[in-house]
């Protein structure tokens, strides 16, 4: 199977990176140094590499070494399928994130052509207890690893519903703006919650034909009534019908921002918010791996995988196990963690990267093994 990996990054006033080139081969990629070394900077560096705000959500400016003074660069030569690719990534103090591929300017959408990205951070392991909305926004990125264009129907959607709530809260009645409004949340609507029911089919399909260590688990939409109808006349037809009680709430209480993510522990019919810690995070990866397999074959290459610090939460077999499901997949990951003995399974079916900080400077070395 043609690969997916990154062969170059070059960071140039990144986070605690002044400038640092690492040259790489399709191999997963293991990062270890003590906490505050900069090695979630560097993931979050490759996760731009896909569209959006990378997996901090950050504002370009907080990516700045120096914010406001001095702007940032990310460089990388990705090999695609038969194709190598540069993708050159920036921002200017005060400006917005700019994009070219291969040296023409180019839309984040365009990102999604040519690779697929995952990644999986410490903060997500609360998922199963906090909001909704992270449920959603992890839902999303699932969605949008596989159809690019989700990122643009979310965005019109979003746009129609603000300039809607806005009415609301001003106690607008005009029929016909709200009308106008409605069919475009209406389209886009539909348009989301098809492609979010098609990414939990692909899920459960590449769940149920895999033998893994991590357990599975059965996903759900879930949300109030009309949250998330089939076709876009539904929708319209319950925002018009909500017009009165969005108002007395001053905000549109019905659509696809209002659904749920439910998971259940399937082997256990547990719901994933009763599991203990260790099965919520063993849910997650066993989430992400499933992503990852069905774009293998949608795609046609294993996506990149990004680990924060997932190392550690794992005992020594599921650790094993990981580092076994991940080489099997041919995927590269990049996985993090404080020390290098956490990826001894490793062997040398990887690459080592040993960082280190001296004065809010991180530092990078290439080791031959963990």
């Amino acid at each position: 199977m043609p690969g997916l990996a990154v062969t170059e990054v070059t960071l140039a006033q990144f986070r605690s990176h002044g400038r640092a080139r690492l040259a790489l081969d399709g191999r997963p990629v293991a990062i270890f140094g003590p906490n505050g070394a900069g090695k979630t900077n560097l993931l979050e560096a490759v996760s731009l590499l896909s569209p959006g705000r990378g997996l901090r959500r950050a504002s370009a400016d907080e990516m700045a070494r120096a914010p406001g003074t001095v702007g940032w660069k990310v460089t990388a030569l990705l090999q695609s399928l038969w194709q190598v690719h540069e993708v050159e990534t920036w921002a200017e103090p005060g400006g917005t994130r700019q994009l070219r591929i291969d040296g023409k300017t180019a839309a984040q959408v365009a990102l999604g052509r040519i690779a697929r990205v995952l990644w999986l951070v410490p903060s997500m392991d609360r998922l199963w207890i906090e909001g909704a909305e992270g449920r959603r926004r992890f839902l999303d990125r699932i969605t949008l690893s596989f159809e690019p264009s989700h990122a643009e129907a979310v965005l019109a959607y979003d746009k129609a519903m603000r300039e809607r709530n806005r009415l609301l809260k001003d106690e607008v009645r005009d029929t016909h703006w709200y009308g106008a409004l409605e069919g475009r949340m209406a389209e886009a609507g539909a348009a989301i919650g098809a492609n979010r029911r098609a990414a939990l089919l692909r899920l459960a399909a590449a769940q149920a034909g895999a033998e893994t260590a991590f357990p599975s688990a059965a996903l759900a939409l879930q949300g109030p009534e009309g949250s998330d109808p089939g076709a876009a006349a539904d929708l319209a037809q319950a925002l018009a019908a909500g017009r009165g009680r969005d108002m007395g709430a001053g905000r549109t209480l019905t659509g696809p921002h209002r659904v749920d993510l439910d998971a259940v522990f399937a082997a256990k019919g547990v719901p994933a918010r009763q599991c203990s810690t260790g099965e919520q995070k063993a849910l997650l990866i066993a989430l992400i791996l499933a992503n990852a397999r069905a774009l293998a074959e949608d795609f046609g290459a294993p996506p990149l995988v990004l680990l924060d610090e997932v190392a550690a939460h794992l005992d020594a077999g599921r650790r094993a196990a990981l580092y076994d499901e991940i080489c099997a997949l041919g995927a590269q990951a990049w996985m993090t963690g404080t020390g290098s003995d956490l990826f001894a399974d490793l062997g040398d079916r990887a690459q080592y990267l040993e960082m280190s900080e001296t004065d809010g400077t991180s530092r990078i070395e290439r080791r031959a093994g963990p």
